[in-house]
């Protein structure tokens, strides 16, 4: 069961980690991420983003990319959050993969 203050700050980091992969994906045609949801550990020093990549045959790609590059993401993350944050939790991305999971299920329902 996460906190209120938990549930405030995944809300915040989801939000500017949004702006950040909008900005840097930008630049590279016929890509999309987005964070579904982020999930703090209690004492707040752990951030796990769940990221949507789209299209989905260059999410491998993309995951390894972002986490090659985490630290200079949680750079840009301090920067947006140094007023309302006094320490920058670590990150840690993985892939969501439930819009494939529905889309398999749904093929598979259509098939009976």
């Amino acid at each position: 069961m996460e906190t209120t203050r938990q549930n405030k700050i995944a809300r915040l980091i989801q939000k500017d980690l949004s702006n950040i992969f909008q900005a840097q994906t930008r630049q590279t045609r016929n890509l999309l991420v987005s964070v579904s949801v982020v999930r703090i550990s209690p004492d707040l020093s752990v951030a796990k983003a769940y990221l949507s990549v789209f299209p989905s045959s260059r999410a491998e790609e993309v995951l390894k990319n972002v986490n090659d590059h985490a630290a200079e993401i949680r750079f840009e993350l301090g920067k947006l959050e140094r007023h309302q944050l006094r320490i920058i939790p670590e990150l840690k991305f993985f892939l969501d993969d439930s819009l494939d999971y529905v889309e398999k299920i749904d093929e598979l329902l259509k098939e009976k």
